[in-house]
C-alpha cells in the first residue's frame, strides 16, 4: 500500500490545493492520501476563516481520504516546529510512504541540501546568522544571508542561481523543514514536492483570466477578498464546486472569522498578566523574547486591537507573523513549557481523526495495525485513556475550538457545537 501524506490549512481550499492533491497522487501513484491538517488557527498567528470541519469537509469532497488534526501547539508555532510536528504525526502513523508538499522551485533535491546545511550547521553559519541579526534583520532573512554565505556551488552544485528566492520563499521554508524533521526522525517516508503554480503565497490579487492551475490564485487573496465582502458566488470560480458548496454552506450560518473578532479578549488576556502577583511579563509564552514581552508591557496602553497591535509591536528585526503567533499564544495559553512537553512526547502522542471517507477502510485498518500511537475519535474515551501528560495538548486543542466556536457563532444566537462529543465526519 502506497500512503501519500500532505500537510495543509486549506484556508480555504481552493483550486492550487485541488491541483497539489491531483498531482501528487500522480507522482507518488500512492492508493489513498492522508492530510495533516490545522485545527481552528493557523501558522500565520490567526483564526481560520472557516472552522476545522467544514474545511476537514471539504478536503474529503475534494478527494482526500484521512484527515487528521494538527494539534494547536504545532499549527500555531515557527516553521521549524510546525513541520516536526505535523511530519512526526504522518510518521508514527506507520503506514505513510510519502510526504508531498508544494513548493516555489519543485526542486526536492536542492531543498534537501538546504535542510542538510541547516542540520549540519557547519563553521561560520552561526556566526553569520548573528551578524545579519545584529544588523536588524529579521530571522528568515538573516538567516537566507547565513546560507547565501556557506553555500557555495564547489560544495553544493545542485543548488539553484537563484538561491535567495531557494530559502526565502514561504513554502519552499516549510519544505525544507519538513524534509529536516523525516532526517531528524530517520523516518522512511518520502519527502515528494509539487511546483506552486499561479500566485505566490503573499500574492493578495485575483486573477482576471479564467482560474486554472496556472493561474491560482492564493488562498490570502480568497479570504481578502470574502473579508471585504465579495460573495462566495463571486470567488466560487477559484475553487473546486464540492469546496466552494461546503464553504458557502458554512458562511450561511456563521461569519468567517480574524483576528480582530478576538481583539476583546486578548486585551482581557494581557491585562491578567499585568496583575501586580505577575512579575514575570510574557516570556512564559511560546515564541516570547524578552524584548517583546516589554515592548507589549511598555505598549499596552495604546492597544485598540489584535492586528493594530500587531503593526505596533512590529520592529525591523521581528516580523507580523512572529508577532501575530506569540499573542495567539497568550490568547489561548500556549507557553514554552508545553512545546518542551510535546518533544518529550515525540511530537505526536496521538492522532486526532477529524474526518474520513468510507472507501478508506482498508487504510483505517492498516493505520491501527502499524500505528505507534492512538486514533482519537471520541475525546471522552481519550481523556481516560490517554497519559495525563499527552491530555495537556489534546486539551489545548478543545479549548482553542471552544474559544473558536464562541466567537463564530456570537451573531448566530444559537450555541456551538460541542467540542467534547463532537464526532469525526464519514463520507
Amino acid at each position: 500500500m502506497k500512503v501519500n501524506g500532505i500537510i495543509a490549512e486549506y484556508n480555504p481550499f481552493h483550486n492550487g490545493h485541488l491541483y497539489q492533491l491531483q498531482e501528487s497522487a500522480r507522482l507518488t501513484e500512492c492508493d489513498y492520501t492522508v492530510v495533516v491538517m490545522s485545527g481552528d488557527f493557523v501558522q500565520r498567528g490567526a483564526p481560520a476563516l472557516a472552522d476545522k470541519r467544514a474545511r476537514t469537509e471539504a478536503a474529503l469532497r475534494c478527494g482526500t481520504d484521512l484527515v487528521l488534526e494538527l494539534p494547536v501547539l504545532y499549527a500555531t508555532a515557527s516553521a521549524e516546529f510546525f513541520a516536526a510536528g505535523a511530519a512526526a504525526l504522518l510518521d508514527r502513523l506507520g503506514v505513510v510512504t510519502h510526504l508531498c508538499f508544494g513548493s516555489e522551485c519543485g526542486d526536492a533535491e536542492a531543498l534537501g541540501e538546504i535542510a542538510e546545511i541547516l542540520s549540519e550547521e557547519p563553521p561560520g553559519y552561526s556566526a553569520a546568522l548573528k551578524a545579519s541579526l545584529r544588523q536588524g534583520c529579521a530571522y528568515p532573512a538573516a538567516r537566507a544571508q547565513a546560507l547565501k554565505a556557506l553555500a557555495h556551488p564547489d560544495t553544493h552544485p545542485n543548488l539553484p542561481g537563484d538561491f535567495e528566492s531557494l530559502v526565502s520563499s514561504p513554502n519552499n521554508i516549510l519544505g525544507i523543514e519538513y524534509i529536516r524533521a523525516l532526517r531528524r526522525r530517520n523516518s522512511a517516508v518520502l519527502p515528494v514536492t509539487v511546483r506552486r503554480l499561479g500566485a505566490d503565497y503573499h500574492d493578495a490579487g485575483l486573477p482576471e483570466d479564467i482560474p486554472s492551475p496556472e493561474n491560482a490564485c492564493s488562498a490570502l487573496a480568497l479570504r481578502q477578498a470574502m473579508y471585504q465582502g465579495e460573495s462566495l458566488e463571486q470567488l466560487a470560480a477559484h475553487m473546486p464546486p464540492e469546496a466552494s458548496a461546503v464553504l458557502a454552506d458554512y458562511l450561511n450560518a456563521q461569519k468567517p472569522l480574524r483576528p480582530d473578532d478576538f481583539s476583546s479578549i486578548l486585551y482581557y488576556r494581557l491585562m491578567m498578566e499585568e496583575l501586580p502577583e505577575k512579575t514575570a511579563g510574557y516570556e512564559k509564552y511560546l515564541d516570547m523574547s524578552p524584548e517583546l514581552s516589554d515592548r507589549i508591557r511598555n505598549q499596552l496602553r495604546f492597544y485598540t486591537s489584535f492586528e493594530d497591535f500587531c503593526d505596533m509591536l512590529k520592529t525591523k528585526n521581528m516580523t507580523y507573523a512572529r508577532i501575530s503567533r506569540c499573542l495567539l499564544h497568550i490568547l489561548l495559553g500556549i507557553k514554552k513549557d508545553d512545546m518542551e512537553l510535546g518533544k518529550k512526547l515525540d511530537y505526536a502522542p496521538y492522532a486526532r481523526v477529524l474526518g474520513f471517507r468510507r472507501s478508506a477502510a482498508p487504510l483505517l485498518s492498516a493505520v491501527k495495525e502499524h500505528t505507534a500511537i492512538p486514533l482519537v475519535t471520541s475525546v471522552p474515551d481519550a481523556r481516560k485513556s490517554l497519559s495525563a501528560e499527552a491530555n495537556r495538548l489534546l486539551e489545548l486543542d478543545i479549548f482553542a475550538s471552544r474559544l473558536y466556536r464562541e466567537i463564530a457563532r456570537a451573531d448566530s444566537r444559537r450555541p456551538p457545537l460541542n467540542e467534547i462529543s463532537a464526532s469525526p465526519i464519514i463520507l
